[in-house]
């Protein structure tokens, strides 16, 4: 299903991928306001949806965004929160890359208008989309997850200390899943020893984990902000990277498996 906001695959079991922040577009006539640094899009989610394509044959749904989070963060809530207080945090209409230096030109940022302009024109379908896609395959199948897939680079000191793991999941403390599915994620990576985890740490899970992930009503949501340096080089042109990639692969897999295959007790 093609829409000017996203494309969404409808998936035959119950599991939505959702990547909100893979979109590179900056539409033409916003385009003078930011800097040209801020038109390289540097802090996208490179590359997720190529590298969790995998998941559409083997029955997931995927709800990927055209436009880049410059424009507007389809993982914050619309009233601009912040999702970690007491942190530096982004805002919903981003002003600021990860590195802190400004996106816009002096006196372009968007004023309030303009940000509720883009709510309208790009946040709500993105959210009337995830919201529908979850309620039928609640409907079809009982139950649904949502896996809430995101990148970022290893470190970035403006937003976190030291470095991250390569594997950060997050299932807000564990509100936004049952949680024999939220053990069930941990053991995946657990059974491994290539890349290092986190549950729960930094990245507990943004808007979209902890809006609809909501155990009691049979929607269940987990997290993961994976480092670039598991699959792509973290530095400029921020290219794929075959080898990278095809190792990582194998533990994707296996982590969208458990969650296809998974089902809440009865």
């Amino acid at each position: 299903m093609n829409h000017d906001v996203y494309h969404l695959h409808k998936g035959t079991r119950p599991l939505l991928i959702s990547f909100p922040h893979v979109g590179t577009q900056i539409p033409p006539q916003q385009r003078a306001r930011y800097t040209e640094r801020a038109l390289l899009v540097e802090d996208t989610d490179w590359f997720l949806d190529r590298l969790f394509a995998f998941a559409e044959p083997l029955g997931a749904s995927l709800l990927v965004p055209h436009h880049s989070r410059y424009l507007i963060d389809l993982n914050r809530p619309s009233d601009n929160q912040p999702m970690y207080p007491g942190q530096n945090n982004t805002e919903l209409c981003p002003t600021r890359h990860f590195s802190g230096q400004p996106l816009y030109r002096e006196g372009q940022a968007p004023d309030e208008a303009e940000v509720k302009r883009r709510v309208f024109a790009y946040w709500q379908p993105y959210h009337d989309a995830l919201q529908a896609e979850l309620a039928r395959l609640k409907a079809r199948h009982g139950h649904a997850v949502l896996f809430d897939a995101h990148s970022i680079k290893s470190e970035l000191p403006w937003l976190f200390e030291g470095t991250l793991a390569h594997m950060n999941i997050g299932t807000a403390g564990g509100a936004s899943c049952a949680p024999a599915l939220r053990e069930r994620v941990q053991a995946v990576f657990a059974a491994q020893a290539d890349y290092t985890q986190v549950l729960d740490g930094r990245f507990k899970g943004g808007h979209i984990t902890r809006t609809y992930g909501q155990p009691a009503t049979g929607v269940h949501a987990v997290q993961l902000e994976m480092c670039w340096r598991a699959y792509m080089l973290e530095t400029p042109p921020y290219a794929w990277h075959e080898e990278r990639a095809a190792a990582v692969r194998p533990l994707l897999q296996a982590l969208v498996q458990a969650m296809l295959e998974w089902r809440p007790a009865a």
